[in-house]
């Protein structure tokens, strides 16, 4: 699969081979849908809890005599039943993640960028580096190339002014390679890839 490699400014920069095995796959949706629920279930904090009876800092006499008195036996105030007591069965603060097969981790990768390279929304540009280190310019620069909402892959190391710069523009993600995942491929519109982050997943799935 051939495509053009745009420069940042929009100009021709010759073309790449891109390997088939990688970014010609038909895309499975059931393959995405696993993956982008493992990392929603995996980034979801679990912190939420509530106080059990046992938790309750509350007296812990008996509220009133057992026979007698024509009421229900009762033997805690800190019976979830009353006021001030514990909650039953509230959420607890656990984690939500669960497993799943790495090698469905990594096809799912692929699977996330032959759907993009098949829908049209890839663009391959030769390096991610910034002439000026300014939002500003930077954000002409994705008018040019017609990005309003993209994610954008580099090499191992990011030119540190092109990622600040770009850090404020809405709707804008800058990642290193070893950051590229499923979930944020799919919720942008457009993937932009610089050659060294091809070179380097086609390294990875060698």
């Amino acid at each position: 699969m051939d495509v053009t490699v745009k420069t940042l400014d929009g100009k021709d920069a010759g073309t790449l081979t891109l390997a088939d095995e990688i970014f010609g796959l038909d895309p499975r949706e059931d393959i995405l849908q696993r993956m982008v629920r493992y990392q929603l279930a995996k980034r979801q904090q679990g912190t939420h809890q509530s106080l059990g009876r046992a938790e309750i800092a509350r007296t812990g006499a008996k509220l009133y005599k057992q026979k007698g008195t024509g009421r229900a036996r009762h033997g805690s105030a800190r019976a979830p039943q009353f006021r001030g007591g514990g909650k039953a069965h509230g959420p607890q603060a656990r984690s939500h993640a669960h497993d799943l097969p790495k090698k469905v981790r990594a096809l799912a990768l692929r699977h996330a960028l032959s759907a993009k390279a098949k829908a049209g929304g890839l663009i391959v540009v030769d390096e991610l580096v910034a002439a000026e280190a300014k939002t500003k310019a930077v954000a002409k620069t994705f008018e040019t190339l017609g990005l309003s909402n993209a994610l954008l892959i580099g090499g191992v190391q990011l030119d540190e002014g092109f990622s600040r710069s770009a850090r404020n523009i809405a709707n804008i993600d800058v990642l290193p390679v070893q950051g590229i995942n499923v979930y944020d491929i799919l919720r942008r519109q457009t993937l932009v890839l610089s050659k060294a982050a091809v070179e380097a997943l086609e390294e990875r799935f060698k």
